[in-house]
C-alpha cells in the first residue's frame, strides 16, 4: 500500500468567476475529464466518479482569523487541531508554539517508527541549505516535521541523480532563478510520470508545491493559469501515462488564496480534497473528514501506522 500526497499551498474552492478565479479560466482538461467535466471550484463539490473524489473540506477550525500556513500544514501533518490549541492562526513558518507539534507527532515520524519508508519529493537548491545553516532562515512547517522524523531533505545532488523534482516539477526555476544552466528539464508530463517512479519507492511519499500560495499573494492571473495548466499536464503524465498507478493520490491544501485575485490576502473558502484511486479505498480514506484535521489519521488508518 502507498500514498501519494501533492500538498498545493493556498489553494481554495471559489466561486466560477473567471474575472477573480484562474480555477474558472485556466484549461485543464485532464483533471476536469476525471471530475466529470467540473471546474476545481466551489459548486462542483462534492463529486464522486470511477477513479476521482473531490470533496470541500474546511480550514478554519473554528478559530477567529484567517488561516495561514503554519498552523494549516501542522493540522494537515497531525490530525490535531493546533489553532484550538493555541487561540490563533500562524504563518508562514513556524514559530516555538507550533514547532512543539512537528516533532514526533507527525505522518512522517510515525511513518518511520512503523518502519516504513517515507520521503519528501521536494529537492531544495544549495542557497536553501545556506539561508537554513547560517539561521537566516527557517524551515517551513513540511520539511521541519520532516527532518524532525530523522529524515534528510534531497538536495541538489538528489535532483540532479533523479531521485526527487524540483518545486516547480519541471526544473525551469532552477535554471532561469538559479541560474543553474545544467539543471535537468522536464515536460509537465514527463515531470509526472517521474514523480509517479519517485513515489512508487516509498509508503508514503509527499511533494510540495508552494508556487501556488505566491501567485495568490501576488495577484498574478496569468502565472496562476499558466501554473495550473501546467499542473493538469504534470496530473495527466502521473495518473495518465505513467505504468504506476497509486494505490492513492490525494491533494489537498492548508487555506485558500489563489482561488480569489481579488485579494492578496488569505481567504476563509474551503479548501478541495481530491482524491484518485480505487472507488472502496478512497471511501474508506474520506469517511468522517470534514476538515484538516482528518487528513492525517486517514493516512495512519490506510497505512496501518500504529505510533
Amino acid at each position: 500500500m502507498n500514498i501519494l500526497f501533492l500538498f498545493l499551498d493556498g489553494i481554495g474552492l471559489g466561486e466560477n468567476n473567471p474575472e477573480t478565479n484562474p480555477f474558472a479560466r485556466a484549461d485543464m482538461p485532464y483533471l476536469q475529464s476525471l471530475l466529470g467535466g467540473r471546474r476545481l471550484t466551489r459548486e462542483s463539490a462534492p463529486f464522486e466518479g470511477d477513479f476521482a473524489t473531490l470533496l470541500a473540506i474546511d480550514p478554519n477550525l473554528g478559530v477567529d482569523g484567517l488561516p495561514q500556513s503554519a498552523t494549516g500544514q501542522g493540522v494537515l501533518l497531525t490530525g490535531i487541531n493546533i489553532p484550538a490549541e493555541l487561540g490563533y492562526h500562524y504563518g508562514p513558518k513556524p514559530n516555538p508554539d507550533v514547532a512543539k507539534y512537528l516533532n514526533g507527532k507527525t505522518i512522517f515520524s510515525k511513518t518511520v517508527r512503523t518502519g516504513k519508508k517515507a520521503a519528501l519529493l521536494s529537492a531544495y537548491p544549495p542557497r536553501y541549505f545556506e539561508g537554513i545553516n547560517s539561521g537566516k532562515h527557517l524551515y517551513s512547517a513540511i520539511p521541519l516535521a520532516f527532518t524532525n522524523a530523522g529524515l534528510s531533505l534531497f538536495t541538489k545532488d538528489d535532483y540532479y541523480a533523479g531521485s526527487a523534482l524540483s518545486a516547480d516539477f519541471t526544473g525551469q526555476g532552477w535554471r532561469k532563478f538559479l541560474r543553474l544552466d545544467d539543471a535537468p528539464i522536464y515536460k509537465p508530463e514527463e515531470a509526472g510520470k517521474k514523480l509517479a517512479e519517485l513515489a512508487s519507492q516509498y509508503d508514503f511519499s509527499l511533494f510540495e508545491y508552494w508556487a501556488t500560495d505566491y501567485a495568490g499573494h501576488k495577484q498574478d492571473m496569468d502565472s496562476a493559469v499558466r501554473q495550473l495548466e501546467r499542473f493538469d499536464d504534470v496530473l495527466k503524465g502521473l495518473l495518465g501515462l505513467s505504468g504506476w498507478k497509486p494505490d492513492l493520490l490525494l491533494i489537498t491544501s492548508d487555506h485558500g488564496n489563489m482561488e480569489d485575485l481579488s485579494t492578496r490576502r488569505h481567504t476563509a473558502a474551503d479548501v478541495p480534497l481530491l482524491l484518485f484511486g480505487d472507488k472502496s479505498l478512497r471511501q474508506q480514506f474520506q469517511k468522517d473528514i470534514c476538515d484538516l484535521t482528518g487528513i492525517a489519521p486517514a493516512i495512519s488508518r490506510i497505512l496501518d501506522l500504529r505510533f
